[in-house]
């Protein structure tokens, strides 16, 4: 939670800054480095890659789900190991990122489509998601979530 806070301030802070300059060649790379990682988590959800998602995934993060049920890092990958949160297929449909502090941080928001496991009639369980993220470049463990937050998007 410090070092969300800690962003959170240097973001407000910062923000006449950040929109009145051009983007460092290092939030350039941040920007593609966070796309890709975010394509790769979202794959670790589905595929149960435990170990990428403990890289990914702060000590300290805060998710929470669209039903308005939060969950810690710990929390939330032992739902994923109980089958409480399951997903078959995650469908990106709209990914935006933007990078802040030279590189340091990353705003992430998108669009997403869940195929959830069938329903007990068999029809396909879908749920569209909009959803905001809050990456932030550690130096010694790379880019980490900080900040998972969805909201249910009408289809």
């Amino acid at each position: 939670m410090k070092r969300l806070a800690i962003f959170l301030l240097l973001l407000l802070g910062g923000v006449g800054v950040a929109f009145a300059q051009t983007p460092t060649a290092k939030d350039k790379a941040a920007v593609q480095e966070v796309e890709r990682l975010e394509r790769q988590r979202f794959e670790a959800q589905v595929k149960k890659d435990y170990a990428f998602l403990e890289k990914v995934f702060a000590d300290d993060l805060v998710y929470t789900h669209a039903s308005g049920k939060q969950n810690g890092k710990t929390d939330y990958i032992q739902s994923i190991r109980d089958g409480k949160s399951q997903y078959e297929k995650i469908d990106v449909e709209a990914l935006n990122v933007r990078a802040y502090n030279n590189g340091q941080a990353a705003l992430v928001n998108g669009t997403i489509t869940i195929t959830l496991p069938p329903t007990a009639d068999a029809n396909p369980n879908l749920a569209h998601l909009k959803y905001v993220v809050v990456q932030i470049k550690d130096p010694k463990k790379g880019w980490q979530v900080v900040l998972w937050q969805s909201q249910k998007q009408a289809k």
